[in-house]
């Protein structure tokens, strides 16, 4: 297949393939990223397990009505600001950056997760982090431009009743949040 440029930004190409029937297939594409690095961040604490969620507010579905919120888990571009960046090193930035935390044990459960293969050229690698919760953090730097607008930690045994309310108030699960779960709650 033959693929042009439509448009270009520094982190998002618009981009037609002409496919063997002659039709044109337009997506999205990241032009300076290896993948996407999703964590699960498992907090342990004295009374059970919990999983840090971060709450989110997306332009794409707020300027869309879709959703105002978004429940998502820590990620991020692998290789965007360091080519030479491999995927252990974007778990543990992304986990550091976006929750604070520091994993004592990051386990990849996946790759190659598509989260919609018809729009765009997106992969992700799902891990999960085994963090000490007894232990002090840092404060997450927020330099993703007021996207994160709360972080929540919630126990695993609350979970599934948690992310039915957030979608009952009318927001969003990110397709990258329900694979990590899955892989939490059935990976051996």
């Amino acid at each position: 297949m033959t693929c042009e440029i439509l448009h270009s930004e520094k982190y998002l190409q618009l981009k037609a393939c002409t496919r063997a029937n002659g039709a044109k297939w337009v997506y999205a594409h990241r032009p300076n990223a290896k993948d996407i690095a999703v964590i699960v961040p498992v907090v342990k604490k004295e009374d059970g397990e919990y999983i840090l969620f971060l709450i989110t507010k997306r332009p794409p579905l707020t300027c869309e009505g879709r959703a105002k919120y978004c429940l998502e888990l820590p990620a991020g571009l692998v290789g965007d600001i360091d080519k030479n960046e491999d995927i252990n090193q974007a778990l543990k930035r992304e986990l550091k950056e976006e929750s604070g935390y520091e994993a004592q044990d990051i386990k990849i459960c996946t790759k190659n997760v598509s989260s919609s293969a018809g729009l765009t050229s997106e992969t992700s690698t799902i891990a999960i982090a085994h963090i000490d919760g007894t232990k002090d953090y840092k404060e997450p730097c927020d330099n993703d431009g007021g996207v994160i607008c709360d972080r929540k930690l919630v126990k695993k045994e609350d979970v599934l009743n948690f992310i039915e309310d957030f979608e009952a108030d009318g927001n969003a699960i990110g397709a990258q949040t329900l694979s990590g779960l899955f892989f939490f709650f059935f990976d051996k």
